[in-house]
């Protein structure tokens, strides 16, 4: 995902190694999008999903997942994630997705 991004036109992007750190790394850099792995250590993406809505109920959050099962999907979409991407990732659908979001054209 790192790679895929770092050809956009972002200018900063951050990677995680755990739901913890995701947490973490959402209240200190505040970024426009955040792309979670609903299978994560230290929290899974859904947890660490919930607390940064806790932080941030604006935050726009796109869960990725191999495991694309509907008991995921709509905890994701209960926990307040704007989309959900299924791996493996394609770079023009991710670069396609994040521009659609800070277009705000998800709403």
């Amino acid at each position: 995902m790192n790679k895929i991004l770092s050809e956009g036109p972002f200018k900063a992007i951050h990677e995680a190694n755990d739901g913890v750190q995701a947490v973490d790394m959402y209240r200190e850099h505040r970024p426009d999008i955040v792309f979670l792995d609903i299978v994560m250590p230290g929290k899974t993406g859904i947890q660490a999903l919930s607390e940064i809505r806790e932080l941030d109920p604006s935050a726009r959050v796109v869960m990725a997942s191999s495991t694309g099962t509907t008991k995921n999907l709509k905890a994701a979409i209960d926990f307040g994630a704007v989309d959900f991407i299924q791996k493996p990732f394609e770079k023009e659908a991710v670069l396609a997705l994040a521009r659609r979001i800070l277009e705000g054209e998800w709403d």
